[in-house]
């Protein structure tokens, strides 16, 4: 399988796979390359140069940044930044803090909602990992309330649901500013699942994207296991008249997630497209 997967998780955030199992399965795949872009930390970077290292597999470092515009969630992923920025680093220890009290509200609405969440016990399932949704999700199911995760999701973690906590984020211009001042690329990520659960529904404005590219934005992620048809069509024609790369990945969580991973791919040329942008 050849190609790069530019987007995909593990325990540094919320996926449930170790950097060391992602690198080993990215070999297996034939994958060219992998992007590590965990959600808003650089942690992983050494992990997986050591892991690859001696295969034929190329380490792209990364990070999946948080921001949010008009209520909901807009993620930029950023390439080859610089792990040592303190800027960078600076408003992801911010971000990162905010989970933790994010997380504590959000068990207090599920506790009024009669489900026995522990926040304790979301710790204990994150590990070292900053919380995560993901990490609420399985202790709300493990309190046999909920059928599944897909349930704590949507019925009760969706925009405006009985347990959603809005989060501290940036806006995703200055999201982009952050990475690029950072030695980095920035690209959207999945901008066809903003702004609603119903693909149908969902969408980063072009408006949006305009802004972004303004702020140095290179290229955004039309390749995605969820987007439709429309979703991918729609933002690879606002790329090309941006001028912007087009980029493809997983967004591979492990088993938090039905993505496979490699199951979305960014050919080599566009990701020497991508680097020619630094």
């Amino acid at each position: 399988m050849p190609g790069y997967d530019l987007h995909t998780h593990s325990l540094h955030s919320d996926g449930t796979t170790t950097i060391e199992q992602n690198v080993a399965d990215a070999v297996e795949l034939g994958l060219e390359g992998l992007a590590i872009t965990d959600h808003d930390t650089t942690n992983g970077f050494d992990e997986a140069c050591a892991a690859a290292e001696g295969t034929a597999l190329e380490i792209i470092p990364g990070v999946e940044f948080s921001a949010e515009l008009d209520a909901s969630s807009v993620h930029v992923l950023g390439f080859w930044i610089d792990p040592a920025n303190a800027d960078l680093q600076t408003e992801m220890d911010r971000l990162r803090n905010e989970r933790e009290r994010r997380a504590e509200q959000i068990i207090e609405k599920f506790n009024a909602l009669g489900i026995p969440a522990s926040i304790d016990r979301v710790r204990e399932i994150a590990g070292e990992a900053p919380l995560g949704r993901p990490h609420i999700a399985k202790a709300v199911l493990e309190t046999g309330k909920v059928a599944d995760t897909q349930e704590v999701f949507d019925k009760y973690l969706a925009d405006g649901g009985p347990a959603y906590v809005p989060k501290y984020a940036v806006s995703p211009v200055r999201a982009v500013e952050l990475l690029t001042n950072a030695g980095g690329v920035a690209v959207v990520a999945h901008p066809g699942l903003f702004g609603s659960r119903n693909q149908d529904e969902a969408g980063l404005s072009a408006d949006a994207i305009e802004e972004m590219v303004a702020a140095g934005m290179v290229g955004i992620e039309a390749g995605h296991p969820d987007h439709t048809d429309a979703n991918t069509q729609l933002y690879r024609d606002l790329a090309k008249a941006h001028g912007l790369v087009i980029t493809a990945g997983s967004d591979y969580h492990g088993e938090a997630k039905e993505n496979r991973l490699g199951s979305a791919t960014t050919t080599r040329q566009q990701v020497e497209e991508l680097r020619a942008r630094r």
